[in-house]
């Protein structure tokens, strides 16, 4: 009994703060009007510590649900190809994973709220073959992030298979975002034109994949199983 009412007072405290993180991003650096450039900006007006800043506005950004790539543009903008890459795999690596133990603590009925119920049919498409449809996933630049964060959390899926996909299979999708961003300070260079084609063809390639693997018929046949789970499943999820 005195171990459930402190998981609920700590609860409590977390959403509070989660709350109050999500508020601050989204009415300040991550308003409505932001770009990338703007973001840029932001980062480097705190010279020397900007890359931790960048790291931590990354691993906060799944709060917000705030686009990922808009924000590895400006990582691109601010630290060139090398630096930025490095720092935002570490901050997507660091936002999965806070994400992931958001989800498995607070439970369904906080996270469901968050996502609005989106990540339901990966949550249950992840009972076979976690490590593999994480990676995919991951590729696939079309399938939202954060999602499939959230949804890795509430499923049985081990934490260790889900960080190892997840820092495997973003990599492609980074570098590409990122080699955007650094070029685009001069778009009028050849460079830029390539990063633009690499781009396009990321998303026909995350597009075929997702063609290719049925992903809109697999999302359908888990969300009717995933209505058939049983209470005793949902409670484990929950606890």
């Amino acid at each position: 009994m005195k171990k459930s009412k402190k998981n609920i007072i700590v609860s409590i405290i977390l959403v509070i703060l989660l709350a109050f993180l999500i508020y601050f991003l989204r009415n300040t650096i991550l308003a409505k009007d932001v770009s990338a450039v703007s973001i840029k900006e932001y980062i480097n007006s705190y010279g020397a510590i900007a890359p931790i800043i960048y790291i931590i506005l990354f691993t906060l950004v799944p709060l917000t649900l705030f686009p990922d790539s808009i924000l590895a543009i400006a990582g691109g903008m601010a630290f060139g190809m090398v630096e930025g890459s490095v720092y935002t795999i570490i901050g997507a690596v660091c936002g999965a994973s806070l994400s992931f133990y958001i989800a498995r603590f607070l439970g369904r009925t906080v996270v469901e709220k968050l996502i609005r119920g989106k990540g339901k049919w990966f949550e249950n498409g992840v009972e076979k073959n976690g490590f593999l449809v994480v990676f995919i996933l991951r590729l696939i630049p079309l399938v939202p992030f954060d999602i499939i964060s959230y949804g890795a959390g509430l499923s049985k899926i081990k934490f260790k298979d889900f960080i190892l996909a997840t820092t495997v299979g973003i990599i492609p999708g980074i570098l590409v975002f990122i080699n955007l961003g650094d070029k685009a300070l001069n778009i009028k260079s050849k460079q830029f034109v390539i990063s633009i084609v690499l781009l396009v063809l990321l998303c026909l390639v995350s597009f075929i994949m997702k063609k290719k693997l049925s992903f809109n018929k697999l999302q359908k046949d888990i969300i009717k199983k995933g209505d058939n789970y049983g209470s005793k499943e949902k409670e484990e999820f929950n606890n």
